[in-house]
């Protein structure tokens, strides 16, 4: 089990169980709490919901599999993501929504401000859940922002493939774009085109950045006449340290959020 996670699959969870949940999400020790196909009394539904309106820390919540069963369960998690800060990922894969339970949802899920991923597969939804749908998409076409960019850029730097990269008009600042040269002075990639026009960037970072993917380029040919690459003076620093809140997701706890999407 992942730290700062609980993880349990088709139980039966006493309250005693539930209890020492709700402790853990008020006290904010949890990031990932995954109750897939478990089964619980109403009561303890409601505590859990309790739990993670209150919690400061959780990332991802999965309920994934019939364990909200029921318009008021509905009525209840809907409260609770009102409260909720946290929130980054929320699975409800096979629970019978149907479209009254996702308008029961729908403007909490509109409200949060943190939610950036919705599984609601097999929910028997219907046309109008669908509309619903359409309109928790941002009318901007979903342009990332800093936060996305930054776990982006820990995807990139773990690539041993991606060479080219079009970030072009995605509503990155000069804070993206920081992270995105430390990743590139400070970890190995094969990236060597990256665009970032149409971003609130200055033109000094994109020159840097440019520079880098170029000296990368000049240590690949090097290489390929048998010279020696020329040293990159690198700085010392951990690019987690630039922005921990930003990307703490790839921590562990990425591996979870990879494993159940796989599900």
């Amino acid at each position: 089990m992942l730290p700062g996670s609980i993880q349990m699959s088709g139980e039966t969870l006493s309250g005693a169980e539930v209890k020492g949940v709700c402790e853990g999400l008020a006290e904010g020790s949890v990031r990932l709490l995954s109750l897939r196909g478990c089964h619980v009394s109403d009561r303890d539904f409601a505590r859990l919901c309790q739990g993670v309106a209150q919690s400061p820390s959780l990332v991802q919540l999965n309920l994934n599999l019939g364990i909200v069963s029921s318009a008021s369960r509905v009525q209840q998690l809907a409260q609770s993501l009102h409260s909720n800060r946290s929130l980054q990922s929320l699975f409800l894969h096979g629970n019978p929504l149907t479209d009254t339970g996702l308008s029961l949802l729908n403007p909490a899920l509109s409200a949060h401000p943190s939610l950036l991923s919705l599984d609601l597969g097999d929910c028997l939804l219907g046309d109008e859940a669908i509309s619903l749908i359409c309109g928790l998409l941002p009318p901007d076409g979903a342009k990332p922002g800093d936060q996305m960019a930054a776990m982006l850029a820990v995807c990139v730097a773990s690539s041993r493939t991606l060479e080219n990269l079009d970030l072009e008009g995605t509503g990155l600042s000069n804070q993206s774009a920081q992270i995105l040269l430390d990743m590139i002075q400070n970890y190995p990639t094969p990236l060597r085109t990256l665009v970032l026009s149409e971003n609130n960037i200055s033109m000094e970072l994109q020159q840097q950045i440019a520079d880098l993917l170029s000296e990368g380029e000049d240590e690949d040919e090097g290489e390929k006449h048998g010279q020696e690459p020329p040293i990159r003076e690198k700085r010392h620093k951990s690019f987690l340290g630039m922005a921990p809140h930003r990307v703490l997701l790839t921590s562990g706890l990425g591996d979870g959020l990879l494993a159940e999407t796989e599900m």
